[in-house]
């Protein structure tokens, strides 16, 4: 395996860095991305894409969590963009993504109450004309409130959803990093089945599978850009006389940050590789996903509750850019359903019974 970014993805990245260094607001930023075509990377070229993948797109996320940038991202490339790719007719995928280069918003209800990643969704979705019937209740709903279309999973497949449609009530709720939260009911909304339907099961694993690898990816710059901000902090704050790098208490507690950092760096390139080369209907990639998924939620709170610890007093000010960085991390780890689910999964694979 070779995990090293290819010229493309090194492109990418180039002009992705670029533009995060601008200090744009959020909006300005979202429109600069979308400038750039980099929310277009996965797009077909018929639509103005590139026909890019998994890799790509990864890249980008990388780069947007290094910065802790409050932009839709990771909801309308990683839990819509890639599943409509892989699951859509391409009629489907002309009316779905057609306005994503311009900077149109899409999301994913990835989680029922109770239940993340719910392989049997208790969602339904009946055929009706026009569509599908779509009756359930999803929690921790990014950007449902801005998004044009909420792909759901059901019993019948993904299903993507006009988030204006009637039966569509999304309620504002609470997250740690303060960004636009939803939980949101389907009451009858008529949406679209995304392709033919037929293995709605493996449909909806698809959807998971591209999430996954996607939060992996976020994740990884979310943690090395915090730990590059707590390094810059400590070799330049100085107390009785030297930086506070210098003191080997610091040392030893921001190495073991570190070893977290490159360790999540591994699992989710690991991930994104393999999603890349085996597909993502391929079960192999479960195993890369799961293990990333448990690191994410296991080891990336604590490591920021460290990073904290070493800034101070400083550490816990809002305003401080440390705080986004934590407590997205922190929501990251909820909508992965706890480090004790992500357990439960990866020990279910390592067990014979």
């Amino acid at each position: 395996m070779d995990f090293a970014r290819d010229e493309t993805q090194e492109a990418v990245a180039e002009v992705a860095v670029d533009l995060l260094a601008r200090d744009l607001t959020a909006d300005d930023l979202w429109s600069a991305l979308a400038g750039a075509d980099l929310l277009a990377l996965a797009l077909p070229e018929r639509l103005g894409g590139a026909g890019l993948g998994v890799g790509e797109v990864a890249t980008v996320l990388t780069e947007i969590g290094r910065k802790a940038a409050p932009v839709p991202a990771l909801a309308t490339l990683g839990f819509g963009v890639l599943p409509v790719v892989a699951l859509a007719t391409d009629e489907q995928q002309d009316a779905l993504l057609a306005d994503v280069p311009g900077g149109a918003v899409l999301t994913a209800a990835l989680s029922e109450q109770g239940r993340p990643f719910p392989a049997a969704p208790a969602a339904t979705a009946q055929p009706v004309d026009g569509g599908h019937v779509v009756t359930g209740y999803f929690v921790a709903v990014p950007h449902a409130a801005t998004a044009r279309h909420i792909l759901v999973p059901t019993d019948a497949g993904v299903v993507a959803v006009d988030a204006t449609a009637d039966g569509v009530t999304a309620n504002a709720s609470p997250s740690a990093a303060g960004s636009a939260e939803f939980s949101v009911r389907f009451d009858g909304a008529v949406g679209v089945l995304l392709g033919d339907g037929a293995d709605p099961a493996a449909d909806v694993a698809v959807l998971y599978r591209l999430a996954l690898a996607s939060i992996g990816a976020y994740a990884d710059g979310l943690l090395d850009g915090a730990t590059a901000l707590t390094a810059e902090h400590l070799s330049t704050r100085h107390q009785f006389g030297k930086p506070l790098a210098a003191f080997q208490a610091v040392a030893q507690q921001i190495a073991d940050v570190y070893v977290t950092a490159r360790t999540l760096h591994v699992a989710a390139l690991a991930s994104a590789w393999r999603v890349t080369h085996d597909g993502a209907r391929s079960a192999t990639v479960d195993d890369d996903l799961d293990v990333t998924a448990y690191w994410i939620a296991e080891e990336l709170p604590p490591a920021m509750r460290v990073l904290h610890h070493l800034h101070g007093g400083i550490g816990v000010d809002v305003t401080y850019p440390l705080h986004r960085y934590s407590s997205t991390a922190k929501d990251l780890a909820r909508l992965l359903g706890g480090a004790s689910y992500r357990l439960d999964l990866v020990g279910a694979r390592c067990s014979s019974i």
